[in-house]
């Protein structure tokens, strides 16, 4: 029966009192000497005691002293007049139970503290499982913070809750301090906005997690190269809670890649370089790679031999019997050694052409020893080597400057910007060109003018560092290529670095001269990220970066690209340029090198409107190759040539007239047929006409060799142009129908002073004259050149020394003015 509860007390009827005794709430009321005045059916079932046993009896009496400890002052705080609470452990014999206690004073009508209401919750359950929540994470915080990989929890907005002591150590940061950071405040400018459109991408559910490479900032300032794993906790209602990263430092593995790129990149200009041909192959003697040299001797690209048989690429004959000769490679793979070609090997050319080589193979190994290929090595011996080498480099390389020329360019970017993605950094091109500099050839003349290019060249060198790259455009144009930036602002503080540079430039030999030029910069990937758009976008910058006056630099943008549009005009100009009777032809003497007399002309291609050049032809006969257009004004250039030297012939000036062919007329299947019929109608003598074509058109291909044989039956001359700028060997020309060899202007410039050039240019003339071709030199524009080039044995000469292009009337008024004498 539960204790009687006084009148006094502010407790209703019997169902309230019902209500009391069945709640597991332990309920009792306390007098002012703190002596129980009721309770609840609950203690029967806590203390083992009748309630009734409780009334009239203190409490510390009840609960015993070392209850009365733990609880007593909450109790105490209740009699003086304040609402306290308990919550902590309580015993009952040896029993012990967690509980929480509310104590409530009563007031009398006086406001005096009466007794006390007294509430304990029984919380033994909840207390068990808040200890075990308590160990676990306990267990999953210490497995976090001792982690031997970098962990880390971040809020949403991106700020860190938790790092541990492994990112600590990565970065450099105290846990306090990174815990005042946020992910922008670590982590690379570059990287940043790649790292956010993850995160975003993880907090809408497009993916469960990912995996990134970023690099962070060390405290110390510089860049730490990690490998970022990230998930997202997410809470009961699926909001996100935080992010879960795992982060492992990956600097040295990037330091040994970087290595390894560097190794490769020196390997493969290398390759490039070396006068010796090489060819490699994988263990099945599949062909991986050719240098330049080897595509040369042997008429195949890289591209096209890739994954072909080496046998089909690399044909070897013994020169007595003309016997195929076992490729050494396969030995060399199957024994496992080093095999050279022993007696007189032939290498026979893709298009039937032998050449006399040495040659030593080679198995590659694994760094554990084992063979993953096979790389010959060889090299031509016949007496054209030497000058073959020395002409290929020239084609490669400024013969002024030294520098790498143009031909060079597009692999050096193309290798600058594979090295940049790898970084995961920026590369920029510099174009660089001299202000005003045809005023400085004027003022000092063309000899001072190269002293400054080659002066100039030096100086930017000097800015350069490591695997940055100078090369030579053309005339005073140059590029700068570099490979690796950490931000765009690097590049215009290196063309601020120039622009001084370049401004205080000094020449010997030439006096007060103030050196200013322009910059165009174009950044990948940000601009492009093809070799060939970034050097046009270099190009269109420099081009507004002199429209905006000179001396400067401006970056490329988007609404540059009006020279594109500059291109669309000229070509739709171009498309009427016939009909409107805007071309003409204008004819430049050849003479003969001893007596001077004129011995035949050039038909060169000009545009002009009202007497004003449109156009010069190095703007528009690309455009016309690009579009096509070339093949209805290349047929309008051999018609109006032959039209010209036939009307010269009749009035009894027979003069030989040669025209330049396009590669895109050449290559036309109905080549033949448009020659033939242009004769026909003309009525000209054959002979009277030769066709000028490049190194590359003759050497592309078995039916190139027929079409210039059927040419050749039909009495035409044909004559090489800008010879040495190809891949052309000497030992070759005898198998085609060649009758003449024009010296390219590059050689004839830099006569007779360079030795090098001077001791070339001799050896092509004699071994030329030996295969019974003519001689004509293009580009003479000085007494000493030309006197040089006729003791050279040079057969005809081309220049401004010996008479600008001129119209068709004014080259027959020369004609009729010194019929028989020299110019």
């Amino acid at each position: 029966m539960p204790a009687e509860i006084s009148p006094s007390l502010p407790f209703g009827p019997d169902w309230a009192v019902r209500v009391l005794d069945g709640t597991p709430v332990l309920l009792a009321y306390l007098d002012i000497e703190q002596r129980f005045r009721y309770a609840n059916e609950t203690h029967r079932t806590w203390l083992g005691v009748d309630p009734v046993d409780l009334i009239g009896r203190h409490v510390i009496e009840v609960i015993g002293r070392r209850n009365y400890r733990r609880a007593g002052p909450a109790l105490e705080k209740a009699y003086a007049g304040h609402m306290t609470s308990y919550e902590g452990e309580l015993f009952s014999g040896d029993e012990s139970r967690f509980a929480h206690g509310n104590f409530q004073p009563d007031f009398d009508e006086a406001g005096q503290v009466c007794g006390v209401f007294t509430a304990l919750v029984d919380i033994t359950g909840r207390r068990t499982l808040e200890l075990q929540l308590h160990e676990s994470e306990q267990r999953f915080f210490g497995a976090f913070q001792h982690a031997a990989i970098g962990m880390a929890l971040t809020h949403p907005d991106g700020h860190f809750i938790r790092v541990n002591a492994a990112v600590c150590q990565m970065l450099g940061y105290r846990e306090d301090e990174l815990l005042k950071l946020n992910i922008a405040d670590i982590t690379h400018p570059d990287d940043l906005a790649g790292d956010l459109a993850l995160l975003a991408q993880l907090s809408t559910g497009e993916r469960d997690s990912y995996q990134l490479e970023k690099r962070n900032f060390h405290k110390d300032g510089h860049a730490v190269d990690i490998q970022l794993s990230v998930s997202l906790v997410r809470d009961a209602n699926g909001a996100p809670l935080y992010f879960v990263s795992q982060a492992q430092d990956i600097s040295q593995r990037k330091a040994f890649e970087e290595a390894l790129h560097r190794e490769r990149e020196l390997a493969e200009v290398t390759l490039r370089s070396i006068g010796d041909a090489v060819i490699t192959t994988d263990t099945h003697l599949r062909v991986t790679s050719l240098n330049p040299i080897a595509e040369a001797m042997t008429g195949w690209s890289t591209s096209e031999a890739q994954g072909r048989a080496i046998e089909e690429i690399f044909q070897l004959f013994d020169a007595q019997h003309n016997e195929t000769v076992t490729n050494p490679l396969r030995t060399a793979i199957e024994r496992n050694t080093i095999v050279d070609l022993a007696g007189k090997t032939l290498l026979r050319h893709r298009h039937g052409f032998d050449t006399p080589v040495e040659d030593s193979s080679a198995p590659i190994h694994d760094h554990a020893g084992n063979v993953i290929g096979g790389v010959l090595v060889f090299h031509d011996v016949s007496e054209t080597r030497s000058l073959a080498l020395k002409m290929i480099h020239l084609t490669q390389h400024d013969t002024l400057t030294g520098l790498p020329n143009r031909s060079q360019l597009h692999s050096h970017v193309e290798q600058a910007l594979a090295t940049a993605a790898r970084r995961q950094q920026h590369a920029a091109l510099l174009h660089i060109d001299i202000d005003n500099f045809k005023q400085v050839n004027e003022l000092y003349g063309q000899a001072d003018g190269d002293r400054v290019l080659r002066a100039l060249a030096a100086e930017i060198r000097l800015t350069l560092s490591g695997d940055e790259l100078l090369s030579r455009y053309g005339g005073d144009e140059f590029v700068v290529v570099l490979p690796h930036l950490d931000s765009v602002g690097e590049a215009a503080s290196r063309c601020q670095i120039l622009l001084t540079h370049c401004e205080q430039l000094r020449v010997v030999g030439v006096p007060e001269l103030s050196l200013r030029v322009s910059i165009g910069i174009s950044v990948y990937p940000d601009d492009a990220s093809e070799p060939e758009t970034l050097l046009q976008h270099a190009e269109t910058a420099l081009v507004a970066a002199k429209a905006q006056g000179a001396h400067g630099y401006r970056f490329f943008t988007a609404s540059m690209n009006e020279r594109a549009l500059a291109k669309r005009r000229i070509e739709a100009a171009l498309r009427q340029a016939l009909s409107r009777h805007e071309l003409s032809l204008h004819y430049q003497p050849k003479v003969d090198a001893e007596t001077g007399s004129i011995v035949g002309a050039e038909a060169l291609l000009r545009w002009h409107v009202e007497g004003i050049e449109l156009h010069t032809p190095d703007q528009f006969i690309p455009i016309a190759e690009d579009s096509g257009l070339i093949l209805p004004i290349g047929a309008w250039v051999l018609r109006q040539a032959c039209r010209q030297a036939r009307a010269w012939q009749r009035a009894g000036r027979a003069i030989p007239i040669s025209v330049n062919v396009s590669p895109v007329q050449f290559q036309h299947a109905d080549f033949y047929t448009w020659l033939d019929d242009v004769l026909n109608e003309s009525g000209l003598d054959a002979g009277l006409l030769e066709l000028e074509l490049t190194e590359r058109m003759v050497m592309s291909g078995d039916a190139t060799t027929g079409l210039l044989r059927r040419i050749k039956q039909r009495g035409v001359r044909l004559s090489l142009d800008d010879f040495g700028t190809g891949y052309c060997s000497l030992s070759y020309l005898k198998h085609f129908p060649i009758d003449a060899l024009k010296i390219d202007r590059a050689f004839v410039r830099d006569l007779p002073n360079d030795h090098d050039t001077a001791m070339i240019t001799r050896a092509i003339i004699a071994m030329a004259r030996s295969l019974h071709k003519e001689v004509i030199a293009e580009g003479v524009e000085t007494f000493e050149q030309g006197e040089f080039l006729r003791t050279a044995g040079c057969s005809q000469m081309q220049g401004f020394f010996y008479g600008m292009p001129m119209p068709a009337a004014d080259f027959g008024k020369l004609l009729d003015m010194a019929p028989d004498s020299a110019l």
